[in-house]
């Protein structure tokens, strides 16, 4: 069964959630999740073992969390190469966490993306449910070879 690794940073809870409803998704296609605070990941052996990654983070100030930028430093050292992944985020008006997690996956940690980074403003917004659980179908779909 493919096993799948969701961190998030959040700051008001709606990243956390977004990362739980992206759990359901990917459940609901047969995958095993786990799902960590950004804070539980403290080495490299956190982060081995998984054949799918989702890494998200709220955006503050135009940026990502420090706490996920620690991670992903982590994550360079953790052979990820070729892994599936996605990136998401909630934000309050920008939203460039997202973008810049998921260019991060691409190009530093060289995995193999799922479409593009999902930015929600809000997981309670319309249609926000049925958006991260597709993203999370769609990271199985990718993970699983279907």
């Amino acid at each position: 069964m493919a096993k799948a690794l969701i961190v998030y940073a959040s700051r008001t809870g709606n990243t956390k959630k977004i990362g739980e409803l992206m759990a359901e998704g990917l459940r609901m296609s047969g995958v095993e999740v786990d799902i960590k605070d950004v804070t539980e990941v403290k080495k490299v052996e956190d982060l081995q073992g998984y054949n799918a990654y989702l890494f998200g983070s709220a955006t503050y100030h135009g940026q990502m969390m420090e706490s996920m930028k620690t991670m992903l430093f982590l994550a360079e050292k953790a052979g990820l190469q070729g892994s599936c992944g996605g990136a998401f985020g909630s934000y309050g008006w920008s939203g460039e966490a997202p973008d810049r997690i998921f260019e991060t996956m691409r190009h530093v940690l060289q995995m193999n993306m799922v479409a593009d980074p999902l930015r929600l403003k809000n997981p309670n917004m319309e249609g926000g449910l049925q958006m991260a659980q597709g993203y999370g179908k769609g990271l199985a779909n990718k993970a699983t070879g279907q």
